[in-house]
């Protein structure tokens, strides 16, 4: 099979206006004319043949423009740097390799121009533009009438390639990697070989001499990975271009002109690349449970700290996030206040030894540890394989009956988890392979795919590895840019075609390469290669994942192609999958960072926005007038100045409801230079600026709760008398009465199951103002229940996690009649154990806990009372209308709570009442306890009374979890212990209080 290439219109725009940028520049007549043309476009200088380049300045720059008004693109103020530099923006995928080549043999025959430079990043992006000059001599051939040329790789040991590039008069195309020439003399201790002039076979002519002479037209991909620093900057300037293409899909630097933009909003609103569709294995979580997993543990000299995966609030929103903790940390209040963490209670102890890490808290879970937290990971690793053969296979059926080969990619970062070596070299299956080949061989079976062309290949010849090989032909890992690597970039590259080919004895499709669907590669292999039909791709990382998102997905962006190397387009074929190691949120953000950090603006309204808005056309030479950029940022500045715009230079909510509203305009002075301007500017907002994203909110609702500070008197202060001393307690523990009743809860409560996890995909919708998922799939689905031959040491564990003798856990665990459930699943057995246990011990634990107050009668402090204004909104305040609560209003979170408060505004016998701030809090085993309300009752006009009152919605024991009526026992405890007269309630009416 053999890819085809076709004429693309996008792809002949991008040729046409670098084309258009030499308007002016003599072109030749015709290849017979008898005329002597053949030093026009060429520069005869002292060693070599060059380039020639004769336009004026005022031309090129009237070119620019017109390029650029034509396609929407903000005019250029002026040129910068040395030398004439121009920006190309191609989304990766769209064959931005396939319109440079193509423009330097159009710039030759239409302008006569003979010497190009392809400048890479790495070795990788060599490889991938050497693949494609092969690939496309064919086609070029046939398009260009048989125009000749040569292109080779720079290389430091073939020079006479060099002396053959600088003195031949046909097209020469040079291809070089920046790390090739970019040490000048400057660093004479470690000089590229290109500066030197003490080689014999240049007769003491350095190269870089040679081809400077040459003022080759220099082709710059990626550009913000290439001359990015200093000295890569002046290596190019060595060169002394005549001009440089710089061709990426987004720019960090905007310095140099644009001439044509086919970003990635371009490309995926015109369907030139794959939709994406990202997904993601997880174990389902919300903000009701205390979700805590063990990342790592660094220790120095003078401290220990663990990082953990928790939930966290953010912006009225709960994320998961990695948070750093140290001993003494609250994770209450790490989660910036979820409910769920308060039974977690503070760090205890963090253990940094080797194999035996852990951190232990409060309250539960009691040790969470790092061996734990890789078992998860590796069932989570698991999931994300079974899941990516599932999507591989559900397209096959869809696709191969057009011909389409579907395959997957599987990124690692350690080689040793996909393929080993035993003593004597032989090849053995890493973690990975064995996964992979357990689940294929589950998932295969299923008589869905019965049908499948492939269903009856081996396991084993459906995948294969592509990594670097030592000296001993064996796999290893590397970093992408070592020697080795080139050879493996240069298999993947040779089999490419080979990887597109359908498996098929009857055709003599019967290469390894052929029956390949599945693809193993190193992670550091991350660049400069990539295969149209790669539909799914999957991360393994065990560590920092060090490839960026855009790098994962440039790997599969391409439009798929048939068996006849012809592309099939259409997002109803093209559907890249992501099987992330992340949430598709996280995903999505990520990438819209990434994009942003390399250089793309999403909604930025610039000064220069609407500059080639086109006010005026010459009848006669058809030179339009654009806006300009002074009139643009004019009218951006009267944007600003109506809040249409933010100080970050983003549309605001006014905006998105001018628009909507259809009471936008703009000044008469504007609508006086074209007929439809207002309707031109507001294309161009809704272009940036998607009005139906945003959600304007009613501010009318936002209210300030006022402290009222005469309220801080006389039956505040009496009240506070009741309940401001503070307590320390004490344990006693009764054994048996402990392990019969833990025994009892492990039988009735422990489900030892397979375990389950949260399948999500959702696609990713890209425009101008960002990106954005809609949800597509969300299952719940259980792993392959597995039979377990080794069993680990269950006392041992329980011991660590419980902190109990190894006597009284026999005990329970023979009492609790559970052990058959051991070798279902010895791991999920252990950790449910540990938790039943636990929490029993606790319950114990408060039934012999003894409360009483600190020594010297330490009191909480008042100021806790002191916020001058608390911003909350109108839905979630009671008012108070006389002086009986420290603020003017009471915030409230519940219903509950808002009947409570009103019936206490209501009812005259409440000489005072306030709801308890967060940050009052009664220490517990189980973690903090925040009491509900403190009030003082006058009953029958005599005796005042003081209360504390629990409203926790509901206060039923059956309807509260365990560890919340565990602490509110312990708050029960602790204020008799104070024995200041304060009566405990627990109740939902006021009524019940007296």
């Amino acid at each position: 099979m053999k890819i085809q290439f076709d004429e693309l219109r996008y792809q002949l725009d991008a040729v046409k206006a670098i084309l258009r940028i030499f308007e002016g520049q003599q072109i030749r007549k015709s290849e017979f004319t008898v005329m002597d043309q053949s030093a026009q476009g060429k520069l005869f200088g002292q060693i070599g043949i060059g380039n020639k380049i004769d336009i004026s300045y005022s031309k090129l720059l009237q070119n620019v423009h017109q390029i650029q008004i034509d396609q929407g693109i903000p005019i250029a103020k002026d040129f910068f740097n040395r030398f004439l530099q121009f920006n190309i923006e191609m989304e990766t995928g769209t064959g931005k390799t396939f319109v440079y080549l193509k423009s330097i043999l159009e710039m030759n025959r239409k302008y006569g121009f003979t010497k190009f430079i392809i400048v890479v990043p790495s070795i990788a992006i060599k490889e991938g533009v050497m693949k494609t000059l092969e690939m496309t001599r064919d086609h070029f051939r046939k398009q260009m009438q048989g125009q000749v040329y040569r292109s080779f790789m720079y290389d430091s040991s073939r020079l006479n390639d060099i002396q053959a590039f600088a003195t031949s008069d046909e097209v020469e195309i040079m291809v070089i990697n920046i790390q090739a020439f970019s040490k000048s003399a400057k660093n004479n201790d470690n000089m590229n070989v290109i500066y030197r002039n003490d080689i014999d076979a240049l007769h003491g002519v350095a190269p870089i001499e040679l081809i400077s002479e040459t003022n080759p037209i220099v082709i710059i991909d990626e550009p913000q990975s290439v001359d990015n620093t200093e000295n890569a900057q002046d290596a190019i300037a060595a060169l002394k271009p005549s001009v440089a293409f710089r061709f990426s899909a987004t720019h960090k630097n905007k310095n140099y002109p644009l001439i044509y933009k086919l970003g990635p909003v371009e490309a995926y609103q015109k369907k030139l690349v794959k939709q994406i569709e990202v997904a993601g294995i997880s174990r389902s979580i919300d903000g009701n449970d205390a979700y805590l997993k063990l990342v790592n543990i660094k220790a120095t000299p003078k401290t220990i700290t663990a990082t953990v995966e928790m939930l966290v609030k953010n912006k009225g929103e709960i994320e998961k996030k990695k948070v750093k903790i140290k001993q003494g940390d609250d994770l209450y209040i790490k989660s910036k206040r979820i409910v769920a963490y308060e039974s977690v209670g503070f760090v205890k102890d963090i253990s940094a030894e080797l194999n035996n890490e852990y951190i232990e808290f409060s309250g539960e879970p009691s040790i969470i540890r790092l061996s734990q937290s890789q078992n998860e990971d590796l069932e989570i690793k698991r999931a994300q394989i079974r899941k990516t053969i599932e999507e591989h296979l559900n397209k096959e059926l869809k696709l191969n009956d057009k011909g389409i080969k579907v395959l997957s990619l599987f990124f690692i970062d350690n080689v040793a988890n996909y393929r080993k070596y035993d003593e004597e070299g032989n090849e053995l299956l890493g973690i990975y392979g064995q996964i992979f080949e357990e689940e294929y061989k589950d998932v295969i079976k299923s008589s869905k795919y019965k049908k499948l062309r492939d269903c009856g290949v081996p396991v084993e010849e459906v995948h294969n590895g592509y990594f670097s090989i030592d000296g001993k032909n064996k796999m290893k890992n590397t970093l992408g840019s070592s020697r080795e690597d080139e050879t493996t970039y240069n298999i993947i590259m040779k089999n490419k075609e080979d990887l597109l080919t359908i498996y098929d004895e009857a055709e003599g499709n019967t290469k390894s390469a052929h029956k390949y669907r599945f693809i193993f590669s190193h992670s550091a292999l991350k660049e400069g290669w990539d295969n149209p039909n790669v539909f799914q791709i999957c991360t393994l990382i065990e560590s920092t994942d060090t490839i960026t998102k855009r790098q994962k997905i440039g790997r599969g962006l391409r439009i798929a192609v048939n068996q006849d190397g012809e592309r099939v387009p259409g997002f109803e074929v093209n559907t890249l999958t992501v099987m992330a190691n992340e949430s598709y949120d996280e995903f999505a953000k990520g990438l819209q960072t990434e994009y942003e950090e390399e250089g793309m603006e999403f909604g930025l309204f610039k000064q220069d926005i609407f500059s080639s808005l086109v006010i005026q056309v010459d009848e006669h030479t058809g030179i339009k007038t654009p806006l300009g950029i002074e009139k643009s940022e004019q009218l951006v500045e009267y944007l600003k100045e109506q809040d249409y715009i933010d100080a970050k230079c983003k549309g605001t909510e006014l905006l998105a409801k001018a628009i909507k509203e259809k009471t936008f305009d703009i000044p008469d002075t504007f609508k006086e230079l074209a007929l439809d301007m207002k309707e031109k500017v507001i294309e161009i907002i809704e272009l940036k600026f998607n009005v139906e994203k945003i959600e304007i909110k009613d501010n009318q609702k936002k209210v300030k709760v006022k402290l009222n500070k005469e309220a801080l008197s006389g039956p505040f202060l009496e009240l506070w008398d009741q309940i401001k001393y503070k307590t320390n307690y004490t344990i006693q523990m009764d054994t048996n009465r402990f392990i019969q009743h833990a025994a009892e809860k492990l039988n009735d409560e422990l489900i030892v199951r397979i375990d389950k996890l949260e399948y999500e995909r959702s696609r990713l919708e890209v425009d101008e103002s960002g990106i954005s998922t809609l949800k597509e799939e969300n299952t719940i689905f259980s792993m392959t229940e597995r039979k377990y031959e080794k069993a680990p040491d269950i006392i041992t564990y329980l011991q660590n996690e419980t902190k109990l003798r190894r006597k009284t856990l026999i005990q329970i665990l023979k009492e609790s009649d559970t052990l058959v459930d051991f070798k279902r699943n010895p791991q999920m057995y252990m950790m449910e154990s540990a938790r039943i246990i636990n929490a029993a011990k606790r319950m114990e634990i408060i039934d012999g806990i003894k409360y009483e107050r600190t020594p010297g009668d330490e009191v909480y402090d008042q100021s806790l009372f002191m916020k001058e204004e608390i911003e909350t909104y109108s839905d979630k305040i009671v008012s108070v209308v006389s002086n009986r609560s420290p603020y003017d209003h009471v915030i409230v979170d519940s219903s509950v709570e808002r009947e409570f408060a009103e019936s206490c505004e209501q009812d005259t016998n409440v000489k005072f009442y306030i709801k308890l701030p967060g940050e009052f809090k009664i220490k517990t085993p189980l973690g903090m306890y925040n009491p509900d309300w403190a009030l003082a009752l006058e009953r029958d006009g005599k005796d005042r009374l003081y209360f504390i009152v629990e409203t926790k919605g509901s206060t039923a024991s059956e309807d509260l979890r365990p560890t919340e009526l565990a602490k509110i026992r312990c708050g029960e405890k602790h204020f008799s212990a104070i024995e200041t007269g304060i009566t405990f309630k627990k109740t939902t009416q006021l009524s019940e209080v007296y």
